[in-house]
Formats: C-alpha cells, structure tokens, sequence
C-alpha cells in the first residue's frame, strides 16, 4: 500500500502569488528552447547536429529518444502548474512528490556540472563538447549552451516553487530540530535499508573517486577529458551527501541540525544519485553498431549500483515521511 502524506491540520492555500506566478513563468520560457530543439529534430532538422554525430546513424532510434525526453521536459510545465494553482493541494502525495523528486534528481547533477564544465573550460582544461583526438561532436557546442542554461533555470524556479509549496502542506512534518524527532521515526527495518544502501553505495563511490583522480580503467579514450574528473567528483560528492543525509535521519545524529537539513540531503542527493545513475544505465545500454561505443562492464555496473543504492536511501526518506504524517494524523 502506497503511504500517504496527510496535509498539516491548517495548511496555507497555494494561491497563485505574484511571487508564484512569475516563477512558474519562468519554468514554463525556460522549457521551451529544449523543446523547441527536440521538435525539430523529430520532424527532420539537423540544426545544431554536426556531421559525424552519432544522432545520424539511426533515425528511429533518435525521433524515439528525443520523444521520450520531450515528454520529461513537458512535465516541468505539468509540475509548475500543480505547484501554483489552487486545485494542486488535491493531488495525491505520492503523485506529486515522486515526479518532483525524478525531476529534481535529473536537474540537480546539470545544475551543479555544468557551470563546473564551464570553469574547467575557462582554465584550460579540455571538455567532451569540444573537438579532440578520438572524440567526434555529438553536438554543436552551442546546444549545450543552451540546453543546459534552461534546466539551470528550470531546476531553480521549479526547486523554489516546491520548497513554497511543501511548507504550505507539510511544513510541519520536519520542524524542528533531529534531536526532537520521536523515538522509532524509521522503523528497525528501514535503518537496516539504510545501511545496505550505505554500503552498495560505497563501490560507484569508489569507482567515481578513482575516476575523478584520473583513473582510466573502464573509460573509452574519448571519455578522458578533464571535465570529466571533475563531473565524477561532483557525482562522488552526491552520492556522499545521499548517504550522510539518510543516515542522519534514520539514527538521530548530528542531533542539533535542523531537520530539514538532513531531510534535504537525502531528498535531492538520492534524487540524483538514483535517477542520474538510471538515467547513464539506460543510455549505455542502447543498441549500437560499434563495439566501441558499447559501454564497459565497470561503466555498467557502476550506474546500475549507484541507482539500486539511491533507490534504496530514497526508500528510507519516503518511511520517514510517511511516519511523520501518521504521526501528525493521530496526535491529538
């Protein structure tokens, strides 16, 4: 059975402020030069697509991706209209809550990565968006400019139109202080869930960390870019953060922190630990034509265990919120 966050007892409507409006605006505009892209690709353009690019070597095969990821991107629009009208207090928890969470696990590795790939570019280190030895353009530099500019963009109005609307609707179930949570919060099998996922974390951590020294075991020539050490530094640093914010929660440590904090941790990191890990699995795993371009086994293995672990410390978030909402419903 599916757990329900029941509404604090004296929930603030969403309203639609001018503070709420102008940030879904923003989501909204923000969306639509990535869509804009993927219809064109879809109904034939090659604009932004060099020669040589992989996108090229299968049409099917891109019209159904790039129909996939226009149908993601169009659900921040969705998700931006629930957050700010009236009638999206009446969506289920669990059918608001899940999306935001794959939206900002998504948003949240680009919007910390990409402004890193910029300054790695600015100090002279090369980067996979730029020509090099062995390493065709999958796309025209300025794509990535653009795209990525908008899921910044998107990330932060969409990110600061959840935050309002969970303090009107469930506000109440982190205040406080982690020294003031109850007893049994997370019940004994869920801490044991966090542990496992502690512990299945540990093997992409230290594959990530290997790579982010600059290791090279199970990385194609084309994929030993700077930037690339620095983006599996950043992806060490979430898993990092996913772990100690569960933890946090699931044993009442670091009892003088706010709630929130470790809440947070734990909601955005195993976000992106989970559904970016997914994310890579599933795009290593695409037919392909050229051994080459098929991915290594450690490559494999190394998404596939980052995402069972970031679904595993989720796992633990959603029990403590569920339990905090019973909670709430039964006191009197």
């Amino acid at each position: 059975m599916t757990p329900t966050l029941a509404p604090a007892p004296a929930a603030a409507p969403v309203g639609t402020t001018r503070t709420r409006r102008s940030l879904r605006a923003v989501a909204v505009l923000a969306c639509l030069p990535y869509l804009g892209l993927k219809v064109a690709w879809i109904a034939g353009s090659r604009a932004g697509i060099p020669e040589g690019s992989a996108l090229l070597d299968h049409r099917a095969t891109m019209i159904a991706a790039n129909g996939v990821t226009l149908l993601l991107d169009s659900c921040v629009i969705v998700l931006a209209l629930i957050l700010t009208r009236p009638w999206g207090l009446r969506v289920p928890a669990w059918a608001l809550a899940f999306p935001v969470w794959v939206a900002g696990g998504l948003l949240a590795p680009i919007m910390a990565g990409f402004p890193l790939q910029l300054l790695t570019r600015a100090l002279g280190g090369d980067t996979a968006t730029e020509p090099g030895p062995g390493r065709e353009l999958f796309l025209d530099p300025w794509v990535f400019g653009v795209v990525y500019t908008g899921f910044i963009v998107q990330g932060l109005a969409l990110g600061a139109l959840f935050a309002l609307y969970a303090r009107d609707r469930w506000g109440h179930l982190w205040r406080g202080r982690v020294r003031e949570l109850p007893a049994g919060v997370v019940a004994r099998p869920y801490r044991a869930v966090a542990l496992a996922g502690a512990v299945l974390a540990a093997f992409p951590l230290a594959v990530r960390l290997y790579w982010a020294c600059g290791g090279t075991a199970g990385l194609k020539d084309a994929d030993r870019t700077a930037d690339l050490q620095v983006l599996e530094g950043m992806h060490a640093g979430f898993l990092v953060a996913a772990v100690t914010g569960t933890l946090l929660l699931a044993f009442h440590r670091a009892r003088v922190l706010p709630v929130t904090v470790p809440l947070a941790s734990a909601w955005v990191c195993s976000g992106a630990v989970a559904c970016w890990g997914g994310w890579m699995l599933l795009a290593a795993l695409l037919p392909s034509d050229d051994p080459a371009d098929r991915p290594t086994q450690l490559l494999a293995v190394t998404y596939a265990g980052q995402m069972t672990a970031g679904l595993l410390l989720a796992s633990v978030g959603a029990h403590f919120l569920a339990r905090r909402s019973a909670t709430a419903r039964t006191r009197p």
